[in-house]
This record gives C-alpha cells, sequence and structure tokens, in this order.
C-alpha cells in the first residue's frame, strides 16, 4: 500500500501531472476506449451535454455517436441494454446521472448483471461498469444526494469501487473496465472539482487493494470515497495534539482488503469507521462485524463509527452540513479513543 500505489503494462512514469477528478475519469474512459473497441459509453445526456457533471466533455466529438451514446431516461432500460450487450462481448460504460436513480435499474443489476456468469459459468461474461455520480454536499436534497453503495455489498456477483483522488479515479476506473464482472465504481459529487497530480503515462489499479494515506501507532481510521480525505484531514488535527492516526482508505468496497485493515488495527489496537452513508446496515456495520472476527484479540477499545444518522439527506444547507460527518467529528472519535 502507498499513496501512489499503481501498475501497468510499461509500469508508471516518474513524472506526474495535475488533474482535475473529473479530468482524470474522462482520460481513463478515452484511454479505454482507444485500447479497446469493444469499450462504448452510454447514458442520459452523456453525449452532446458531456455528462451531467461534465465527465464525458468531449467524448462524442473523440468518438462519434456508435461509441458515446444518448439514451432516454429510462434507467432501467439503459442498464438493461448494457447487461445485454456486455454478455454479447462489448464493454458498456452506464453514467446513472444521480445514484439516487439506480433504485430503477435495481432488477437488471442485482437479478441480471450479478447472477449471469454464476448461472451459466464459461458461457457468460458481464463485464459492465455502472458510474454513480453520489453524495451529498450540494444542497441537492433527499432525493439527489444519497450514497448506496451498502446496498450492493449484500449482492454477489457485484463489484463496487469508490475512490478518493484523481489517481485512484483513473486507475480504479480503468481496472473496472478491463474486469469481466460487474461493477459499481462510486463517485462522489464532491470530489470532482478536487485537483491532485496523478502519474503521468499508462497505469492501472488493482481492484481490491486498499491504500495507507498516513501512518501512525495510536488509532486507525478506516474511510473510503470523500470520508478518506476527511480522514486525512484529521488526522492532521490529530497529529499536532502528539495522537498518530493512521489512515486506510479501502478504495473498494468489493473485493474488500480486510488483510489490510486488520494489519493496521493489529498495530493500533483501537479504530474508527467512517462513511458518509446512514449508520443502520451501513458499510462500517459490516466491516466492523469482520474487524471483530478477525482481530477482536488485538483490540484494546470498541470499535467506533462516525456516520451520518438514519435521516434523509437535508435540503437546507446548513441542515446538510450538520449530518454528513466531518474531519472535525472523526477526530474527536478517534481522540476519545486514543485517551481510553
Amino acid at each position: 500500500m502507498s499513496n501512489q500505489d499503481v501498475s501497468g503494462s510499461g509500469g508508471a512514469s516518474d513524472r506526474f501531472r495535475e488533474l482535475y477528478f473529473t479530468e482524470a475519469l474522462r482520460e481513463a474512459l478515452a484511454e479505454e476506449m482507444e485500447r479497446d473497441p469493444e469499450v462504448f459509453l452510454l447514458g442520459e445526456d452523456m453525449g452532446v451535454y458531456g455528462g451531467c457533471f461534465g465527465v464525458t466533455r468531449g467524448l462524442l466529438e473523440q468518438f462519434g455517436p456508435e461509441r458515446v451514446r444518448d439514451t432516454p431516461i429510462s434507467e432501467a432500460g439503459v442498464v438493461g441494454l448494457a447487461v445485454g450487450a456486455a454478455i454479447l462481448g462489448a464493454r458498456p460504460v452506464v453514467e446513472v446521472m444521480f445514484m439516487d436513480f439506480i433504485t430503477l435499474a435495481m432488477d437488471q443489476i442485482a437479478n441480471h448483471a450479478a447472477k449471469f456468469r454464476y448461472m451459466y459459468g464459461e458461457q457468460a461474461r458481464v463485464p459492465l461498469v455502472i458510474r454513480c455520480p453520489a453524495g451529498a454536499g450540494r444542497a441537492y436534497g433527499a432525493t439527489h444526494s444519497q450514497t448506496l453503495e451498502a446496498w450492493f455489498l449484500h449482492v454477489p456477483g457485484l463489484k463496487v469501487v469508490a475512490p478518493a483522488t484523481a489517481a485512484d479515479a483513473k486507475g480504479l476506473l480503468k481496472s473496472a473496465i478491463r474486469d469481466d464482472n460487474p461493477v459499481i465504481f462510486l463517485e462522489n459529487k464532491v470530489l470532482y472539482q478536487s485537483r491532485e497530480w496523478i502519474p503521468d503515462g499508462e497505469f492501472t489499479i488493482p481492484l481490491g487493494r486498499a491504500r495507507r494515506v498516513c501512518e501512525g501507532g495510536d488509532v486507525t481510521i478506516v474511510a473510503y470515497s470523500r470520508m478518506a480525505r476527511e480522514a486525512e484531514k484529521a488526522a492532521s488535527i490529530l497529529a499536532e495534539e502528539g495522537i498518530g492516526a493512521e489512515v486506510i482508505d479501502l478504495r473498494s468496497l468489493v473485493p474488500l482488503d480486510i488483510d489490510a485493515v486488520v494489519a493496521s488495527v493489529t498495530k493500533t489496537g483501537r479504530v474508527v469507521l467512517v462513511e458518509e452513508g446512514t449508520r443502520t446496515g451501513g458499510v462500517c456495520a459490516e466491516l466492523g462485524m469482520r474487524l471483530f472476527e478477525e482481530a477482536w484479540d488485538s483490540l484494546d477499545a470498541p470499535i467506533q463509527r462516525v456516520t451520518a444518522p438514519d435521516i434523509p439527506i437535508p435540503f437546507a444547507p446548513e441542515l446538510e452540513a450538520a449530518v454528513i460527518p466531518t474531519a472535525a467529528d472523526i477526530a474527536a472519535a478517534a481522540r476519545a479513543l486514543a485517551e481510553s
């Protein structure tokens, strides 16, 4: 694990470029479309408009309407078409405009895409990526601000990926497109305008390998997506107080790098689990149970969770900000553990 855990044909260059998160995603899509003619994009407003958040801007002009397809407003139809195309040998990448709308395609995802390879063995592959702009922070209200990745952890056959940095967004998306299984690819909307240095040249990041953001010996903080960024800020706050927090960015939830988490918790004896989603039945609940099963004898204090409360996301910016976990919330939980 490292801040630049990358691999690929030819390896990554030691040179870096500064890119926005959206630009990194766009580069990944363009590079994979150039590499493999079976990769194509489809979704609502992906072509002429360039995607609801601008990720696919310019790709229609570069690759044409056969490979960048604007679709009707029908998530069930779009995902169903993509599942069929994947089974027939294509590698479709669907953009669901807001992750909240993925509810309209749950049958196609949970009962078809996730099951066909199990049911038909070598006769069927489903190399499908569903890109999901997710999360709160933009005052879009209760039906446009959810992060629903925990639902998909419960569906065998799906992979779930959630990058926190521009480099991870590019490297993980390339790996997801090359995977022969359906991948739910989480893109936190607040991260779209983050700008970071990424390796130049061709690189990929394997699915299922966590990233150690920073080292510490007093407490482990485990997070992913936007919350990994908040956890890193929390670690900086704690460092000023003499508390060493080790931050683990999961990067993917399925497959889950539980070994990396267990190794860190074994070292620190204390752990705070963080997610933007609601508390009950969430990613932290599953991860906490896994730690109880595999590392309970290393724990010197109870596992702590920092999550959103079990309420819909409010529309008012002040109320929305009050329910989203922050670096201060994470630092407070870690501080209490470290001092226990």
